[in-house]
């Protein structure tokens, strides 16, 4: 019987139905309404007309042909049914508050064969709740991309509403719905919020479920209120493009790297242009199969500076477009700078050996630079030399001399840091060393790491290897001398002194680049402390300064496309930033979100919401009314003009 009551229509204000006896007087004004005087008269030839008036006003003949009557009993009838608001009840609560959750990530810009976008269909189920907002309930509207952010208080007012609703739009990072539950928890502290809705294509962060194997969105969260989830329908099909790197192969020419991947709902196909400086520097065709992907690769001349586009030209629909370009900047290739004294033969030998180094001082022990892109040394005094890479040998710093001694006692490494940049691929366990650092009584490894150091190896008696960071510069303690060691007849020195070299390579941007992904822009060093404008694609800018280091760090990059930074109106870099999250480009969902204590199942159905009749009953009344209007004003019949 529910599809029964839901075609019966219920009342907000049942106690407005006193309108209704209104009727009464009306009907009783128009039997009282004629009081003629009586009159004697010699004829009634010339009054048959009042004859038959007098007949239409005697009871129950006084309503013969009175349309006004009706129209006015009609019009107070539906005046009166407008008043008690009659709606068709739906399948959703009415709840007091309901705070209702868009997902406005890059996924929800993905089409269906229609055209229409995930974010589209869910402002299309939200304005139809809008619409049938009743009496006492209110609505916030929060939008969850990177962050939260709501849109308007609680309230009815729909205007206000529809244009929070069309403000949202697409953000092309992945969403944290964490963000728009806390939000949500915060609000239930001073609104009693029984429920939330939430909706999205499903494409959240996900973690193998393992009871079943498969992937499934979880969440770490402790929900207070019932959460809805109303998932939208499943786009097309995409490809795009998920990572755009470059590594040098030699001093002529750059390794370009670049993977595309698809859906896993269906086969895509595309041509693939990388474009250098304007000019195309490659291209292939792309076939993949329901979730498959391809990495490609690409030579680009390394003798000037490269401005590299990498674009996808897909063969049939493509859900989504924005993650079809990327763009990668590539520096011209130059010599690698290193400061190494003519002492430190070990070191001396094992760089000029390798392509693309150059090694100062000179045999004639002249340097003729100000700054390097790396500095091996074992004197104190070269510590200071400008490089964003130093290696200090046999070198206790400074601020460790109360804390560490040198022993002339022979060391064994204990344990290091294999995952460190600078031993990765480096055995240090046979190494025998004759110098022993020792920790001083009372220090303990928290009191050295408080003063900005971090432990890589250590020894039996204390530290071995430190780094520490400052602002860019990254500083190396080799707390032994490597001549009293046998690390130089290792395999593994070569290998560390390689480490160093691709490091410093980082550093000057000559060995590895990636393009930048959406979310934060990449670093950029510039005049400290200065303000510069950020221009971002869509053509809105804000103002940000440089840290004391002269790093312009924390940029939102919530867009694809270019970023211009300027300085004064001048162009000082243009950042491009094209790459999505992988999991955004596959378009996978999940129907069920897992929280910390229940899951939450997707609903695949539209919800049917409350339909209000009462503007539509107004309407007629108000149309009713007219009509009355202009029959009571027509002119009679017979009546020339």
């Amino acid at each position: 019987m529910s599809w029964l009551t839901s075609w019966i229509p219920n009342f907000f204000t049942p106690s407005s139905a006193w309108l209704f006896s209104l009727l009464i007087p009306i009907i009783v004004f128009y039997f009282l309404k004629l009081r003629r005087t009586r009159l004697e008269v010699s004829s009634l030839a010339l009054w048959r007309q009042v004859i038959n008036d007098q007949r239409v006003n005697a009871p129950f003949q006084r309503f013969k042909r009175n349309i006004l009557l009706f129209l006015q009993l009609a019009l107070l009838c539906l005046i009166a049914l407008a008043a008690m608001q009659p709606f068709f009840p739906g399948d959703a609560e009415r709840l007091q508050y309901l705070p209702i959750l868009i997902d406005c990530s890059a996924s929800m810009a993905a089409t269906d064969a229609e055209g229409k976008t995930r974010l589209e269909l869910a402002k299309e189920e939200v304005a139809e709740i809008i619409e049938g907002l009743m009496p006492g309930q209110q609505l916030t509207l929060i939008s969850v991309g990177n962050s939260a952010r709501r849109l308007t208080d609680f309230t009815d007012n729909k205007p206000v509403l529809r244009e929070a609703l069309e403000s949202i739009e697409i953000v092309d990072v992945p969403s944290k719905i964490e963000d728009g539950l806390r939000l949500s928890q915060a609000l239930a502290r001073t609104h009693e919020i029984e429920k939330i809705r939430f909706y999205s294509d499903g494409n959240l962060p996900t973690r193998i479920n393992p009871a079943t194997g498969k992937p499934m969105a979880a969440v770490n969260f402790d929900l207070p209120f019932a959460v809805d989830f109303f998932q939208m329908p499943a786009a097309g099909n995409n490809m795009g493009i998920t990572a755009l790197n470059a590594r040098r192969a030699n001093q002529e020419r750059w390794d370009v790297f670049l993977r595309v991947e698809g859906t896993p709902s269906g086969s895509t196909e595309s041509r693939v242009v990388l474009m250098a400086n304007g000019q195309v520097a490659g291209e292939d065709r792309v076939i993949l199969g329901p979730g498959e992907s391809q990495r490609l690769v690409f030579g680009v001349p390394a003798d000037a500076a490269n401005h590299l586009v990498a674009k996808l030209e897909p063969i049939g629909a493509d859900a989504l477009e924005i993650d079809n370009r990327a763009w990668l900047d590539l520096p011209a290739a130059r010599e690698i700078t290193v400061y190494c004294p003519p002492e430190l033969l070990t070191f001396r030998h094992a760089l000029e050996s390798l392509e693309g180094v150059r090694v100062e001082p000179a045999g004639d022990g002249a340097a003729d630079r100000v700054a390097y892109d790396l500095v091996i040394s074992d004197q104190a005094d070269d510590q200071a030399r400008e490089a964003p890479v130093v290696l200090m040998v046999g070198t206790l710093p400074d601020d460790l001399t109360e804390m560490i001694t040198i022993l002339e006692e022979p060391a064994e490494v204990v344990d290091f840091q294999r995952d460190a940049q600078l031993l990765q691929h480096v055995q240090l366990k046979d190494v025998i060393i004759s110098e022993s650092p020792e920790k001083k009584e009372g220090v303990e490894d928290p009191d050295i790491e408080q003063l900005g150091y971090t432990m890589l190896a250590y020894g039996n008696r204390g530290p071995l290897i430190l780094r520490q960071r400052d602002g860019t510069k990254v500083t190396y303690f080799l707390l032994f001398h490597t001549d009293r060691s046998t690390l130089p007849y290792r395999v593994g020195f070569p290998v560390l002194v390689n480490n160093l070299l691709s490091e410093a390579l980082q550093f000057a941007s000559l060995g590895e680049m990636q393009a930048a992904k959406t979310g934060v822009l990449p670093s950029v060093s510039l005049t400290k402390n200065e303000t510069y404008r950020v221009t971002r694609p869509d053509g809105k800018h804000e103002e940000r300064m440089t840290n004391d280091d002269g790093l312009l760090v924390g940029v939102p990059a919530s867009q694809i496309g270019e970023y211009e930074i300027r300085s004064e109106g001048n162009l000082v870099d243009k950042i491009g930033v094209g790459l999505l999250d992988p999991s955004e480009t596959s378009l996978f969902a999940v129907d069920k979100i897992q929280f910390n204590e229940l899951s939450v199942q997707a609903e695949d159905q539209k919800l049917k919401t409350d339909k209000p009749l009462w503007p539509k009953i107004a309407f007629a009344a108000f149309a009713l009314l007219l009509f009355e209007w202009w029959y009571f004003q027509k002119r009679p019949a017979g009546i020339p003009d």
